[in-house]
């Protein structure tokens, strides 16, 4: 007659449940983040805000604490790239929402290029804008 370990089968048991929870777990990808720009128009001229926000798609909620390292903004849309204003990050006024201040030189169309790192996430969300500046 065969004796049941009753201790080893329960670790066991609770181990391969823990493995396969954790196989089962839905994983975020970098894909499911994306910025949204919150206003797209603008008045010509110095020191002007631009607000966006990173949103996870699947969630609909707002991340806060990513780390914005790629900011460019240019006015590509109008066939000058070389066109190129200094962008400064700001304050946002909640997590998740995420402030530059810029000059826009002149009334026309400038894109504004994003790259950021999500906290626990490998990959980097990329995002264009295009911000039409008005006179």
């Amino acid at each position: 007659m065969k004796t049941i370990n009753l201790p080893r089968a329960l670790r066991a048991s609770l181990v391969a449940a823990a493995l396969g929870g954790a196989s089962t777990a839905a994983l975020a990808d970098i894909k499911d983040y994306k910025f949204e720009l919150v206003d797209q128009t603008i008045q010509a001229g110095p020191d002007k805000v631009v607000t966006v926000r990173l949103m996870n798609t699947k969630t609909g909620k707002l991340v806060p604490d990513a780390v914005i390292f790629a900011t460019r903004l240019d006015m590509a849309p109008d066939g000058m790239q070389e066109m190129v204003t200094r962008i400064v990050s700001v304050p946002g006024a909640e997590p998740g929402t995420y402030k530059f201040k810029a000059t826009f030189g002149m009334a026309g169309r400038w894109q504004l290029s994003l790259g950021a790192k999500v906290q626990g996430e490998t990959g980097t969300v990329e995002n264009k804008f295009v911000i039409t500046a008005q006179k």
